[in-house]
């Protein structure tokens, strides 16, 4: 499966996979695995803020100040500029730390997916790239997060059929090939 024409689609062909690095998608929005501070960190989050600039994290700031003074809670999502990276946005969401998240850190994982494709609905966005959101310093196990990940995106793409084409971007090939065996998405 090394090959990116090895992967499947789902979803009809409206869920992608592939691997690679997020930044350099051209889609108009990529996720951000943001944390609740909204200003940066490292992994995915301090990747899409290195690339997109300053604009950025000046849009995150506002955001903080006026919308999320405590930051943003988990499972919440919203958007900003991309800055100088080919997609035109950031839509930033923050996941369960696997360790402290409770019997609810599905749930949450879940909401991740379905509000942030929900703002790209709202936005009127139709092609959406995502990381594989608290799998990384969070530590939730690739193959749990591919089944609710899956679950929550069939979901969200029956309620917003203007999302044309969401892009699973993952930077490792053996967490792409994880993801291929272990997600839900119904076979229609």
């Amino acid at each position: 499966m090394g090959d990116p024409t090895d992967y499947p689609s789902f979803a009809g062909g409206r869920v992608t996979v592939k691997v690679g690095d997020i930044t350099q998608e051209a889609v108009d929005a990529v996720v951000n695995a943001a944390n609740g501070t909204l200003m940066g960190g490292g992994g995915v989050d301090g990747a899409i803020h290195r690339a997109g600039g300053p604009a950025i994290m000046e849009e995150c700031r506002n955001i903080r100040a006026t919308r999320y003074p405590d930051g943003l809670p988990t499972g919440g999502a919203v958007i900003t500029t991309a800055g100088r990276m080919p997609a035109r946005h950031v839509i930033h969401t923050v996941g369960p730390v696997y360790g402290s998240g409770g019997p609810d850190r599905a749930e949450e994982l879940a909401r991740c997916y379905r509000n942030s494709l929900e703002i790209a609905a709202e936005e009127g966005l139709a092609k959406v790239a995502f990381p594989a959101i608290s799998t990384g310093i969070y530590g939730y196990p690739m193959e749990e997060a591919a089944a609710v990940s899956s679950l929550a995106i069939q979901e969200a793409l029956r309620s917003f059929p203007s999302i044309e084409e969401v892009r699973l971007v993952f930077f490792l090939s053996r967490d792409a090939e994880v993801f291929v065996r272990h997600q839900a998405f119904d076979a229609r």
